[in-house]
């Protein structure tokens, strides 16, 4: 093993989370007077924090969230992400890892009231332990800010630059780079993310599966 600690990204790398997120997303916001299309959304949101996308919607589209829409929105993902699951093979991941005595840890955007639910839903949250952190951590600087990276390494008592992060999206990949990380690029979930854009942003490497995670690790 040649790195100390792996920080892991949650949604579309731990939980198959981010196609079931954009559906009710886009259900919803078609019901509230904004249509997107599904790769309109998935390039604002992969990601991003709530707060962002809200913001980029409000000076793309002069669209912004209506309470009631806040709370339909809420109780629909609280539905969907109950019954999400993980990535295939994350489990076994995990588990090698713990094997091995490499410690890790979840270094998540996703809102705290979610996070939590979505690692327990697709059987994580156990192995994961404590370790599993997200923006308000970090007086939400969320991603892509270094500062949730930084955290987490500190949490497991790893010096960041001898830690690989996890990632399939371009904020999150800014993140860990910024923070002194090895960034590997991970497209084995549902959502197609983009190999070639992550290369092109810094991934080391680009990571189709946990089966090839595992073996890039040798675990």
């Amino acid at each position: 093993m040649i790195f100390d600690a792996v920080l892991f990204d949650m949604d579309g790398v731990l939980v198959d989370s981010e196609v079931v997120a954009g559906r009710v997303w886009l259900q919803t916001l078609g019901e509230h007077g904004l249509t997107l299309d599904h790769a309109d959304y998935m390039t604002r949101a992969v990601g991003s924090t709530v707060p962002n996308l809200y913001a980029g919607l409000a000076r793309d589209h002069g669209w912004t969230p209506a309470p009631e829409f806040e709370q339909q929105l809420a109780e629909r993902l609280a539905e969907a992400f109950a019954a999400v699951q993980e990535v295939p093979g994350a489990a076994q991941t995990l588990q090698a890892l713990k094997a091995v005595g490499v410690p890790f840890a979840v270094a998540s955007n996703s809102l705290r009231e979610k996070l939590r639910p979505k690692l327990k839903a697709a059987g994580l949250d156990k192995l994961i332990g404590a370790h599993a952190y997200d923006p308000a951590h970090v007086g939400g600087r969320g991603k892509p800010l270094p500062d949730l990276y930084l955290f987490a390494a500190q949490q497991l008592g790893a010096k960041v630059e001898r830690c690989l992060v996890v990632e399939d999206s371009l904020p999150g990949l800014a993140a860990g780079l910024s923070a002194g990380a090895t960034g590997w690029g991970f497209i084995g979930g549902g959502h197609n993310a983009d190999g070639v854009a992550l290369e092109e942003a810094g991934a080391e490497r680009v990571i189709v599966s946990h089966a090839e995670l595992r073996e890039m690790l040798g675990i």
